[in-house]
């Protein structure tokens, strides 16, 4: 999950520096007390029983926050950790140790076509949170959400917490070109909770 200031958007990051991720990470933890309750308000909009054996994908999931408080909401959850960066994954394998029966972790780029023969599914859930802005390319980024789409069973929901610089209408309208239906429950600009459900056949 990335820096919500453009400044330090637009600065390169060094996903594969062990160094820069580390240093990464402490900025980012220190958002914790505003950004853990927007992601537990995301989580919650799922429609799944709490006790559900659900299959997620956790998208762009960094050092695990996303899917720690998944497991928080859906303990018997089983989710595959998808990021390009493998000094994240390695931090988020450490921080969710107790949970690794319940973890798979799959490196690969979202902008590689095959990512989501690599992921795996189909599954119940998908999530993202301050990830998928940082492909910086709107086709990439809809190119994500048709992929996502087709990871889902039907009845399944994609859940995506982000940055949407130019407004968040454009990103609704193309996730309904992608075959969702789409609400925003809550937005302050330039962040936004997106819920999008693939329908049921």
């Amino acid at each position: 999950m990335a820096s919500e200031t453009r400044s330090r958007l637009t600065t390169p990051h060094d996903w594969h520096s062990d160094q820069y991720v580390a240093d990464w990470i402490v900025h980012d933890v220190a958002r914790d007390p505003e950004r853990r309750p927007r992601l537990q308000q995301m989580i919650e909009a799922a429609p799944f029983p709490r006790d559900a054996e659900l299959e997620v994908l956790d998208v762009g999931a960094g050092y695990g926050a996303v899917t720690e408080e998944v497991l928080k909401v859906f303990p018997r959850a089983r989710v595959t950790l998808q990021d390009y960066s493998q000094p994240m994954l390695a931090e988020a394998q450490r921080r969710l140790a107790s949970r690794a029966a319940q973890l798979r972790y799959v490196t690969g780029d979202l902008t590689d076509p095959g990512w989501p023969g690599m992921v795996g599914g189909p599954f119940d859930l998908a999530v993202s949170a301050i990830a998928l802005h940082n492909l910086g390319d709107t086709a990439k980024i809809v190119a994500c959400y048709r992929a996502i789409h087709d990871l889902l069973r039907p009845g399944g929901r994609f859940l995506d917490y982000d940055l949407f610089f130019e407004g968040v209408e454009g990103h609704i309208a193309e996730l309904r070109k992608a075959g969702f239906t789409v609400e925003c429950p809550w937005q302050e600009p330039p962040r936004a909770i997106v819920i999008a459900a693939r329908p049921s056949l």
